[in-house]
This record gives C-alpha cells, sequence and structure tokens, in this order.
C-alpha cells in the first residue's frame, strides 16, 4: 500500500474530500503529513510491533495519522469515538498502546483517560487541533519533523477491536509481515483491484474507525483514487454527495440502504446517481428484498463481500451473479469454505452450519487464548461464530450468528429470517428480533421494531405486524410479542447491540 506515486505524479490531486464541510487534502500534503507524523512515532521511540490508539470522528486528518502508522510498522488502533473514557481506557490498556492520537472533539473523553488507566496514559500523547495539559499539539508537534520517509520504513498492520456487541472489545492481531510497505499487498488489495481503476471516486459514508472503511479508504488511496469521506452518515446527504462529486464507486452497510429506500421517492428522485458505476456492501446481511430494491433504483451494479475483521477468508458475489442466486454472498475470493456441524464435521450442501475457512490470514485475539483456541477447527481452519449453508454450485448463504440462536421448544430458530422481513414493511424503518426466557419453552421469540413514523407505535400496529409476519413466515419463527423504541441500538456499520435489547425486555 503505497500512496507515494501519485503523490509524486500528481501531487495536487485530491486524496481526501470531506462532506459536507469540502475540505481537500491532496496526496502531496498527504504524503508529507505521513512522513512527519512518522518520523515523530520514531523520535518518540516507537518501534515495529507497537501499537498506537486512535481516537477521531471522520476528520481531514485521520488518514495520515494511519498511514504514518502504518509505513512505521506500528499497529494502528482505530477506537469508538461513542465510548466512554472508560472503554476507550480499556483498548488503550489491552492494546498495550505506547502512543494516543486524539482529536480536539473528543477532549472530555480524553481527559477522562487517566484516572481510568491501571499503567497510566501512553509516553506520546498527541492531540488534533486543540490543546490539553501534558499532550502535544498536532498539527504543531510536527512542524519541525522532515516531509520525507523515516530511513526505516516497514509495514504495519491494523490492530482493530470487534464491536463488543456481545461483551468487551477483543482486539484482532494478525503478524506483521516484516517486509517494506512497498511489498505488502495490503488488505482488500485483491477486491479492490477487481473492482475499480484510477479514475474512479470512491465514497466512505462509515465511521473510519470500523475495518472496512479504514481499510478499504487506504487501499483505494494506495491505487491513487479520490475518497469522499462523509464526516456522519444521513441518508439525503449520502446522496447529494454522491450527486455534488460523481462518484463512481462506494462501500455501503444494508442499513444504509434500508434508510435510503425509507426517504420519501420524490426526494430520492431529486439527486443524480447515475455517476455509479459499482457499489459494494458487506458487514450485516441484506434482506433480499431491500437489495431488489437497490437494484431497481441503482442498477445491476450492488456487489456484495462476505468477510470479518480477523481477514480469515473473503467471498464476493457480483449484483449479476446476485440475480440468479438471491440471498447469497457468493463464493470465495480468498481461502476454501468448510460448513461444519456440531460434531465437528462438514455438511453438504444445504445444511446450515458453523462457517469455516481454510487460509486466508491468521490472527489471534489479543490477550484471549480462550477465544481464539475457540476459533479453530481441529483441521486449522477458523471461524468468528457466522452460520451458513452452501448450494450445489458452492454460493454461500448466511443464516445468522451462533450466540443470535434462539432455541424454543427444542427447535433452532435463526432470527435474521424475521428480521429481514419485518424491515421491509413500509411502515418499519429498523427490527431485532431475539430469544427472552419462557416457562414452556425455553425461549420465545420476541421482536422489538422502530417505526418509520413514531405514531404507528401502537399495540394495535404491533398485532397487525405479528400477523402480516405470520403469512410470510413458518409460525414457529414468528414473534409472540412485540414492541416499540424510538431507535435501535446499533453500531454504525449496523450491527445489532441486542445484549441491550436482551436485557430489557428478559
Amino acid at each position: 500500500m503505497q500512496i507515494r506515486d501519485t503523490a509524486v505524479a500528481a501531487p495536487d490531486k485530491p486524496a481526501v474530500i470531506m462532506y459536507p464541510s469540502g475540505i481537500v487534502v491532496t496526496f502531496g500534503e498527504l504524503e508529507a503529513r505521513a512522513n512527519r507524523l512518522a518520523h515523530l512515532f520514531r523520535d518518540a521511540g516507537l518501534v515495529e510491533g507497537d501499537a498506537v490508539a486512535i481516537l477521531m470522528e471522520n476528520n481531514e486528518h485521520i488518514h495520515a495519522v494511519m498511514w504514518a502508522a502504518r509505513r512505521a510498522g506500528l499497529y494502528y488502533v482505530p477506537i469508538n469515538t461513542h465510548l466512554t473514557a472508560a472503554e476507550v481506557a480499556y483498548i488503550v490498556d489491552n492494546s498495550g498502546a505506547k502512543a494516543i492520537v486524539g482529536s480536539a472533539k473528543l477532549t472530555d473523553t480524553l481527559a477522562g483517560l487517566e484516572a481510568e488507566l491501571p499503567h497510566g496514559l501512553p509516553p506520546l500523547r498527541v492531540i488534533v487541533g486543540g490543546r490539553l495539559d501534558g499532550w502535544l499539539s498536532y498539527p504543531e508537534c510536527v512542524a519541525d519533523k522532515p516531509d520525507t520517509p523515516i530511513a526505516d520504513e516497514i509495514e504495519g498492520d491494523l490492530l482493530q477491536y470487534s464491536s463488543g456487541t456481545t461483551g468487551r472489545p477483543k482486539g484482532i492481531k494478525r503478524e506483521l509481515p516484516h517486509v517494506p510497505p512497498s511489498e505488502s499487498p495490503g488488505l482488500m488489495a485483491a477486491l479492490v483491484s477487481f473492482w475499480m481503476h484510477p479514475d474512479a471516486v470512491y465514497l466512505s459514508p462509515a465511521p473510519l474507525y470500523h475495518t472496512a472503511p479504514s481499510v478499504w479508504s487506504m487501499q483505494t488511496q494506495a491505487g491513487g483514487i479520490t475518497t469522499v469521506v462523509m464526516e456522519k452518515f444521513d441518508a439525503e446527504g449520502c446522496l447529494d454527495a454522491i450527486a455534488k462529486h460523481r462518484v463512481t464507486h462506494g462501500q455501503f452497510v444494508p442499513v444504509m440502504f434500508t434508510r435510503m429506500l425509507k426517504l420519501p421517492e420524490d426526494v430520492r428522485k431529486s439527486y443524480d446517481v447515475s455517476s455509479l458505476e459499482r457499489v459494494m456492501h458487506a458487514a450485516a446481511p441484506c434482506p433480499v428484498e431491500i437489495k431488489k430494491q437497490m437494484i431497481d433504483w441503482w442498477g445491476p451494479i450492488v456487489d456484495e463481500y462476505y468477510a470479518s475483521s480477523e481477514a480469515h477468508g473473503s467471498t464476493l458475489i457480483t449484483a449479476e451473479e446476485w440475480l440468479t442466486h438471491p440471498g447469497s454472498v457468493g463464493r470465495p475470493l480468498t481461502g476454501v469454505l468448510h460448513i461444519v456441524g456440531e460434531d465437528g464435521e462438514e455438511l453438504p450442501p444445504g445444511q446450515a452450519g458453523e462457517i469455516y475457512f481454510e487460509g486466508g490470514y491468521d490472527f489471534e485475539y489479543l490477550n484471549d487464548p480462550e477465544k481464539t483456541a475457540s476459533s479453530r477447527h481441529p483441521q486449522g481452519w477458523k471461524t468468528v461464530g457466522d452460520i451458513g449453508y452452501l448450494d450445489d454450485e458452492g454460493y454461500l448463504y448466511l443464516t445468522d450468528r451462533r450466540h443470535h440462536m434462539i432455541i424454543s421448544g427444542g427447535v433452532n430458530i435463526y432470527p435474521q429470517e424475521a428480521e429481514n422481513l419485518l424491515v421491509t414493511h413500509p411502515k418499519v424503518m429498523d427490527a431485532a428480533v431475539f430469544g427472552v426466557p419462557d416457562d414452556e419453552m425455553g425461549q420465545s421469540v420476541k421482536a422489538v421494531v422502530q417505526t418509520v413514523d413514531p405514531a404507528d407505535a401502537t399495540d394495535e400496529f404491533a398485532a397487525e405486524l405479528i400477523a402480516w409476519l405470520r403469512d410470510r413466515l413458518a409460525h414457529y419463527k414468528c414473534p409472540r410479542s412485540l414492541s416499540f423504541e424510538p431507535q435501535l441500538p446499533r453500531t454504525d456499520t449496523g450491527k445489532l447491540y441486542k445484549q441491550e435489547l436482551m436485557k430489557k425486555y428478559s
């Protein structure tokens, strides 16, 4: 992964365009900033394998920090900006970060870290765009640093923490490649090279502290492609960004599709999205009907991949393939797929089991050998706990996550089926389905719904919605009760914090 080639060949080409502020960072500026920060890290004593924590919202500086860490052989640890000081401190401590770079917009959180860190703050502390006692201020702190590369460039890597939807976030650590940056293909290189071209304009609508947004945006920049970064996603703003910047490519999550589709039709039609060539989505299963509507709107350009922060394997399916295999997430792009039953044996096509990949990146859950061991099959294959099945042609279909499964009356129920149907109802914005304790059945199926219009959150509509679902799904898979919430707790990549809802309704 290198931005240097474009910085030399076309230094004034935009590497980053922030939306809606319009702030531009050219490739020449991005290269110089990354070099200065890399010198700062080296001069502070950081060496290959050390970690730098990053607590920043989507802004014009975050890519320079990530590039600097990557070319200095460091693990960079992007942290969710919605976390409390105590939650951020856990990740800083668990990762063993020797440095932290934070945004002035998050000063209150940064100021609260010291009291939460058992071993004290990292030695190098940098605040971007502000001042904080005991912290260096950026960009002033690099004003005297060279804008040329450090002498000992070596490839670093992302150290991503899981979203923590089922417990404390877990660090996903891969072995460093121990090669110069120019010799490392980088994550997602295969997807990006298959998918884009140097004249593309790539839209990054999600927070860059998540794996796919950070990796995809950096990989596109490495290819000399301009990245439009949304400071915060909103449905209409996304369409405006596409139209304004003539975006050709983008990477989305299904909840973004749902929110754009729920916009009034006249609003959707008022934005010109004809510049789009291909878009990709991932991170969560996409309901079949939602994807059909997106293809009807944007054309057969909505591709999909299945992967994880662990990078243990991936699949890919183009929109054209999907139309003949609706609901599939494709065939392997990296690694070899295995569907495994509870007895550890491989299952035939059509039977759902745990999804394992043979090959792909090796990884460990940082400081959690038990969880690392639980992700391995005796054959050495790796899993993240997703459930799915293969068809006779080798296409993968996702069923649910292992820990989301409901056992009611001895029957296994995967709530994703009901969730996927509920969000297609015109009055439903979002839905969660999960199991709650039941004296008779062990667990019963519970649904919680966010309506498009808050006025629809009534007992009458709840009964109507359950009946509507029972007309479309086997009755045992349907909720026995349904409640409403003004908004469901989701990560910015669309993953539900079901634990919060389960605690409330159990």
